[in-house]
């Protein structure tokens, strides 16, 4: 997608956060052909869950440690680097971003095993984790509680240019498609703003654009009979895989549970 003509060139994002809207949002921005990490800080909160029945798509609901199995799957199918990692640090620096990552996802600090990454713009996913975010002029943090929150605008955009937050993190409803909806939204803006040649993620069938005389638009796709039935089979088989039995962990506690046995 990469034009002179018509626009700029997609650049690197670090997602913090491997939730539901993180990797809604990396599965978004790679598909665009932006080099995208995301760095998960530990467990999502989705697999706390004994099941998840409010998802389209799944009139049975679904197993949501399954679910999110198959979330990183679909991220890493798209493009998306994922990475174990707890941001700790963030700087902007002369337009880019400077991104210190832990390796330790527990919560503590490895200090000097910390690595960092240098990124375009960052898409803070990390719910419940914003200290990072802390002492970052124009970002505005509410806290309510013992829950904090990043001030974002619309789409997902801090008071600082290339710097988005999405997900619980930005204040939305604790539901799982409300924040991949988000996710994918927030992703969405940042491509709008990096002016990066994009009109929506679709796979056409064939000639849905080139018989009426268009060119078939930046971030589209056009496929023949074939090709469609063949992707239709490879989708049937992926799932009839990922369903064929049970699937093996059980939820998981909730954090205080595991203090209060742990004393």
């Amino acid at each position: 997608m990469d034009d002179p003509d018509t626009g700029a060139a997609p650049g690197r994002v670090v997602v913090s956060g491997g939730g539901v809207a993180g990797l809604s949002a990396g599965t978004f921005l790679a598909r665009a052909g932006f080099d995208t990490v995301v760095l998960s800080g530990g467990e999502s909160i989705l697999r706390r869950n004994a099941h998840l029945e409010n998802v389209p798509g799944f009139p049975a609901g679904v197993n949501p440690r399954l679910f999110a199995d198959l979330l990183e799957r679909g991220a890493e199918r798209g493009g998306c680097l994922l990475e174990e990692g707890r941001v700790v640090g963030l700087r902007p620096d002369d337009g880019e971003f400077r991104v210190r990552v832990d390796p330790d996802t527990g919560g503590g600090d490895s200090g000097g095993d910390a690595a960092t990454l240098v990124a375009d713009s960052v898409l803070a996913a990390s719910w419940s984790d914003p200290e990072y975010l802390r002492g970052i002029d124009a970002v505005g943090l509410v806290d309510l509680g013992s829950k904090t929150y990043v001030d974002v605008d619309e789409g997902g955009r801090t008071g600082v240019e290339g710097l988005y937050a999405a997900g619980r993190l930005a204040g939305k409803a604790h539901q799982t498609v409300v924040c991949a909806g988000h996710g994918a939204e927030v992703a969405l803006a940042l491509i709008e703003d990096s002016e990066v040649p994009f009109y929506h993620d679709w796979v056409a069938p064939e000639g849905y654009f080139t018989d009426r005389g268009r060119e078939v638009p930046p971030g589209c796709e056009e496929i023949d009979a074939e090709e469609r039935r063949r992707r239709e089979r490879e989708s049937m088989a992926v799932m009839a895989e990922a369903f064929e039995t049970p699937h093996g962990d059980e939820p998981t506690a909730h954090p205080s549970l595991s203090e209060e046995g742990a004393e």
